[in-house]
């Protein structure tokens, strides 16, 4: 199926979709933050410039959009036009995902991620689930957390 828009307002709607500050990224903020966890954003000194940096808990967490990170789950979808590009686009950024988890990971800090079909889609977590899970892991010692859709 053909782009139902022309290239230039394709573009300038792409050129709209932002990597931080995004609604899924928002609600984590506010819930964390309202049950007293206290953080950092966008820290860019780390691997990844994770969403969330939790210091005191040696803990970070990215909010991962199903899209842009190639994610196995109803929300993605391999787009039709620019086929090869677009493969591409979501390896390497798999790649980069992968990298800064090692990096991370061998630098004594702890990695959650969250991903956008947990908060949004049919297979969605109550936002409530999704922020006492992120809270357990906080409070535990485990390495590595994962929060998807059902």
């Amino acid at each position: 199926m053909a782009d139902v828009v022309d290239p230039a307002t394709r573009s300038r709607m792409m050129s709209g979709i932002r990597g931080k500050d995004t609604r899924p990224e928002l609600m984590i903020r506010r819930a964390l933050h309202a049950r007293g966890f206290r953080y950092r954003l966008h820290c860019k000194d780390l691997p990844g410039k994770p969403d969330l940096c939790l210091p005191k808990y040696r803990a970070v967490i990215f909010v991962h959009g199903c899209f842009w990170h190639g994610h196995d789950c109803h929300l993605f979808k391999w787009p039709k036009t620019r086929a090869a590009f677009w493969e591409a686009k979501v390896r390497r950024n798999r790649e980069v995902d992968k990298a800064a988890l090692t990096r991370l990971t061998a630098d004594g800090w702890r990695v959650a991620t969250v991903w956008e079909c947990a908060l949004k889609g049919r297979e969605r977590l109550s936002l409530e689930k999704v922020v006492d899970r992120c809270a357990g892991w906080l409070a535990s010692e485990q390495q590595n957390l994962t929060i998807r859709g059902t």
